[in-house]
């Protein structure tokens, strides 16, 4: 449900656009508020759950990205079009960060690379579905049916969880208080951080951006400090195979998370391809991803994770690289290509990266495992995005993207695609460099 409704926006954004008047920055947004308020809730509800069970946690997410979702369809302007995305963002937190966590304790540990395979190859069915789905619904009946369409499965959703998720057996090592210090300089640094890149190159935009550097280090070394942080940092201080998956996963993420946006605008800017032509070009990523995830997770319960993770990894740079070259007249099945590569890199990239992380930590460290992983993702994304707005703010010049060349737009692509090949390549690194992971260690951790 949320993959899907992530996807299929991308390929509605020039319709949105359209409809708000909306010019390129505050078109970025309508991607940017949703993985901001995602990030900024994942951790310390990673926590949260572990304190007082993830299963409801869960439930409440169901709520919230759901009847936000109801609301983005029908809202009168781009302003709360955004603030709906926020708070579907809050509610696709909740989900993400406990999701993950309710699986892993649910099978026993020599079936944890299938299980997690399984998860990651539905999140990928979302993903494939979104481009077309969205672009057909976009072209036939208008962009506002994604939503709808997102609220029947999100109503569907609920009921099940309520039918099968019981109630939850805690097993918090912690007393259950949170640290509120923590959590608001957490969530101040990261707004900060992703407000301020919007309004570069102005001088303010610079001031908010150093705000939120401070704010989050000032977050982390309070963290440190605290008997019950809100995310123990203590976890990627001396957790090297935990905090090194993390951060392959947090640039991996970053580097190809632009990747639909980028190409939804290219398609139907450069090419003049309708929303649902585009959508049955960007499907092939995701469709490699949703085959392969399955089979790639449960090879990685029989051989090293990290083999196939840094592969992945390296596939992932070499598609980015080649996205940096697309022109005006580069056929379609040259770019099909490109996106199926990608699509296999990514999976042979996820599932392993996931079941080292959860491989990592100890069973009652599942919630803030899960959380961190999934945080990784979303800041990842966010990162992505943030990197998107800085090129447009730069070279866009306060334009809408209908508005600026084919010529400018094609140069702001080539930039990032270069920028994101560069940034995979040093996650090469983390990826080989981590270690190899043991088999089923949380057997030794608890003991």
């Amino acid at each position: 449900m949320g993959t899907f409704l992530i996807s299929s926006i991308n390929i509605a954004l020039p319709a949105i656009e359209k409809t708000f008047g909306m010019d390129a920055v505050m078109l970025s947004w309508v991607v940017t508020s949703f993985l901001l308020a995602t990030a900024m809730f994942q951790l310390p509800i990673g926590r949260w759950g572990d304190n007082s069970g993830v299963n409801k946690l869960y439930k409440v997410g169901l709520i919230v990205f759901t009847l936000s979702s109801l609301a983005s369809a029908f809202v009168p302007s781009g302003t709360w079009f955004i603030a709906t995305r926020f708070l579907q963002g809050i509610g696709a937190a909740f989900t993400n960060t406990t999701g993950q966590a309710i699986l892993v304790s649910s099978f026993p540990a020599q079936h944890r690379g299938r299980v997690i395979g399984i998860s990651v190859s539905a999140v990928y069915l979302g993903l494939s579905l979104g481009p077309f789905f969205g672009g057909m619904l976009t072209q036939q009946i208008g962009w506002q049916s994604i939503f709808i369409a997102s609220t029947i499965l999100g109503f569907i959703s609920i009921s099940i969880a309520f039918r099968f998720l019981g109630k939850d057996d805690v097993q918090s090592e912690k007393s259950g208080k949170l640290d509120y210090k923590g959590l608001i300089l957490f969530m101040l640094g990261l707004l900060c951080l992703v407000y301020g890149s919007s309004q570069i190159p102005e001088t303010k935009g610079w001031i908010i951006m150093s705000t939120g550097c401070i704010s989050l280090v000032l977050f982390w070394l309070v963290e440190l400090r605290e008997e019950e942080p809100a995310i123990d940092v203590k976890l990627y201080t001396q957790n090297r195979l935990f905090s090194y998956s993390n951060l392959a996963a947090l640039i991996n993420y970053c580097a190809t998370a632009a990747i639909v946006f980028f190409l939804s605008l290219y398609l139907q800017k450069v090419k003049q391809l309708t929303p649902q032509q585009a959508g049955l070009i960007l499907i092939a990523q995701p469709i490699m991803m949703t085959l392969f995830s399955p089979l790639v997770g449960r090879m990685a319960d029989k051989f090293e994770p990290r083999i196939f993770a840094t592969i992945g990894m390296s596939m992932c740079s070499v598609g980015l690289g080649a996205m940096a070259f697309l022109t005006t007249t580069t056929p379609h099945w040259v770019i099909i290509l490109i996106l199926l590569w990608v699509g296999l890199g990514f999976a042979l990239f996820s599932s392993p990266n996931m079941t080292i992380i959860m491989s990592s930590v100890k069973r009652t460290q599942y919630g803030q495992a899960s959380g961190s992983a999934a945080s990784m993702r979303v800041i990842g994304q966010m990162t992505s995005m943030t990197i998107v707005t800085l090129i447009f703010a730069a070279m866009f010049e306060g334009q809408a993207t209908e508005q600026v060349s084919n010529f400018t737009f094609l140069k702001a692509m080539k930039w990032g695609f270069l920028t994101f090949a560069t940034i995979s390549l040093v996650g090469i690194y983390f990826s080989i460099e981590r270690g190899k992971a043991p088999k089923y260690p949380e057997e030794r951790l608890t003991t």
